[in-house]
């Protein structure tokens, strides 16, 4: 699946999935067939972190 370059795109993509279709980051990257800690880390260099109690990057 092709997923958003940018960094605040992506943001934006991610948290709407996880508000909309999945309850947790690891069942969306697993569905998606995308890599956890390549998300996380590109969302880190904007300042997000993923809060599991919210599921949603913060």
């Amino acid at each position: 699946m092709s997923i958003p370059n940018d960094p605040v795109m992506l943001l934006s993509f991610i948290n709407t999935n996880l508000r909309d279709y999945y309850s947790s980051l690891d069942e969306l990257c697993s569905s998606l067939s995308l890599n956890k800690s390549d998300i996380v880390a590109k969302l880190s260099m904007i300042d997000y972190e993923y809060n599991a109690d919210r599921n949603q990057f913060i």
